[in-house]
């Protein structure tokens, strides 16, 4: 619900960013890779309850996340990147959710819950983008995947994950409200799906029945 003000919130500084490690040679496949190694020790340290570590590392592991996409596009955008960041961010966001079950054992029903909305979720992301690609539809999206918005997107993740972290004994009642915020997006994401894809003969040459 937030990313698009968010992107353009951060956007100057991002570029910038981007176009200095572009001059110091990085690659985006790299900064991918230092992200999610950065992600995986934020589930380390969220799993041992070492909360103020686990945020700086999910910050960080956020922020390489937003410049991998802007240092492809200088670089030259790659099916195969725009594959990794997805799988990257899609690992990251379920192994925090494990990490937090594991140290807050009272919370752990709410994380199944909020696994499951992810998975409910995510299928339905995936599972369109694949068919929009197919027929060409149009989103208005320059990111290698085809997304669909709603309640519960990054931003909301990012916040969401950064509460586990600053009310660790809270982390019950939050991974229950994020549980029904992303089950909500799940069924954003499920009926624009089924209204997009109604018509079977629809494709980018003719209008979508989005709003049908």
């Amino acid at each position: 619900m937030l990313d698009a003000y968010t992107r353009r919130l951060v956007a100057p500084a991002v570029e910038s960013s981007a176009r200095r490690m572009d001059r110091v040679g990085l690659t985006p496949t790299a900064v991918t890779a230092g992200g999610f190694v950065v992600g995986i020790g934020a589930c380390v340290a969220a799993a041992l309850a070492v909360w103020p570590l686990a945020l700086v590392l999910w910050l960080a592991n956020r922020a390489l996340d937003g410049l991998d996409g802007p240092l492809a596009r200088l670089r030259g955008t790659s099916d195969r990147g725009g594959f990794l960041d997805i799988a990257s961010d899609f690992t990251v966001y379920g192994a925090f959710v494990l990490a937090v079950a594991i140290a807050e054992p009272d919370a752990r029903l709410a994380c199944v819950a909020l696994l499951v909305s992810y998975y409910v979720s995510g299928t339905a992301f995936l599972a369109w983008s694949s068919l929009a690609e197919r027929r060409a539809l149009q989103s208005g999206d320059s990111r290698s995947l085809r997304f669909v918005g709603g309640l519960a997107e990054g931003t909301e993740t990012i916040i969401a994950y950064v509460l586990f972290c600053l009310l660790p004994g809270s982390a019950e009642t939050i991974a229950w409200v994020f549980a029904a915020i992303v089950a909500i997006t799940a069924l954003q994401r499920v009926v624009f799906a089924v209204r997009s894809l109604a018509d079977p003969h629809v494709s980018g040459g003719a209008p979508t029945r989005a709003g049908s």
